[in-house]
């Protein structure tokens, strides 16, 4: 025997099935490519000290007296040769793999994106997968390598969110995925492919991360190790596809007077050049999405550079972004993480 069935009391809040959240998540960017935009910007992600470890007495006095006079316009015109119809590209990518992989999904799953500074945000974001009904959510920074300065970052941002909720999802986070045998491929697939359609060989392709300071190796940061690994990963399965291209590990976005990780992207797109090199391909295995770093520094002033210091083919190759080799490995990293909510 049953007992009587409780009525819904007619002021109770409305009931959601209860459904699975992911949560894809990239770093940031300007809501536009102006000074008063990127200031805005620069200002949440340089004050962050996952970013910064400099005690923030010695820091903000120097981030607001001239970092914050100086840097957004300059800044602002690197991301104005850079923008899309659709605005900033790495905002309008990653909303792009977010819908790629809902369709993927199906409707088991709700899909959303967000961005650890700027728009749309973590706690927003949060906030509307509960709305949704999502009881359990795949928190999914989209760094391939570990950084405190990223997927840490983004963890924090993730925690201050949940602290701030009395009703907390259960929560699942997505682990660095630079030396996943699924990862590994779609970016020997991807990069071949784009290779194959250039109308030159490279004598050299340049694989380019992200650079970090040098003390954050010797603090214990993994991102120099994992960044390495990914290199080495791919550099054997080039070597079988590609015996005759030569590829080389760097570091990009140096900023700041202290040492950085080396060898330097700038320094050796120099050097190859003035070695005798006449063609070069770049590219970014860090990045899960084409931004400023890949489509202005690397694209542009790479490029530069290479034909200034000797050079005369350069090509910059596109991220994995919303193309299908990135989301099928995209699907199956999240599908592992899944395992057993869906």
């Amino acid at each position: 025997m049953t007992g009587p069935v409780m009525e819904i009391p007619a002021d109770h809040p409305p009931i959601v099935p209860p459904r699975i959240g992911v949560l894809v998540v990239n770093l940031g960017t300007p809501d536009a490519p102006d000074a008063v935009s990127v200031k805005r910007y620069l200002k949440q992600f340089l004050s962050d000290r996952r970013v910064v470890e400099i005690s923030p007495l010695l820091w903000q006095p120097i981030l607001r007296g001239i970092v914050l006079n100086t840097r957004p316009k300059k800044s602002a015109h690197a991301y104005a040769q850079v923008w899309r119809a659709d605005g900033s590209p790495l905002a309008s990518i990653t909303a792009a793999q977010a819908r790629a992989l809902q369709a993927r999904l199906g409707e088991d799953v709700v899909v959303r994106h967000a961005m650890r500074y700027g728009r749309p945000d973590i706690a927003g974001e949060l906030a509307a997968l509960k709305k949704a009904g999502c009881e359990r959510i795949l928190f999914a920074p989209l760094y391939p390598q570990y950084s405190g300065a990223t997927t840490g970052s983004a963890l924090d941002a993730l925690a201050d969110a949940v602290k701030a909720t009395r009703w907390a999802p259960a929560l699942r986070t997505l682990p660095p995925y630079h030396d996943h045998p699924a990862h590994i491929a779609a970016l020997h697939a991807d990069l071949a492919a784009q290779l194959a359609a250039l109308d030159f060989v490279p004598e050299v392709v340049l694989l380019s991360f992200h650079g970090m300071p040098e003390r954050t190796l010797h603090l214990g940061d993994p991102y120099h190790c994992h960044c390495r690994k990914t290199a080495r990963l791919l550099g054997e399965k080039f070597a079988i596809s590609h015996p005759a291209v030569r590829l080389e590990t760097t570091f990009q976005s140096r900023f700041g007077r202290a040492k950085w990780l080396e060898p330097a992207t700038d320094t050796v797109i120099g050097a190859e050049a003035a070695k005798g090199v006449k063609t070069m391909a770049i590219a970014a295995p860090g990045f899960s999405a084409d931004c400023l770093e890949t489509l202005e520094e690397l694209a542009i002033r790479g490029a530069e550079q290479f034909v200034e210091a000797g050079g005369e083919r350069f090509a910059a190759l596109a991220c994995l972004n919303d193309g299908a080799e990135g989301m099928a490995m995209l699907e199956t990293l999240v599908r592992n993480e899944l395992a057993g909510w869906i």
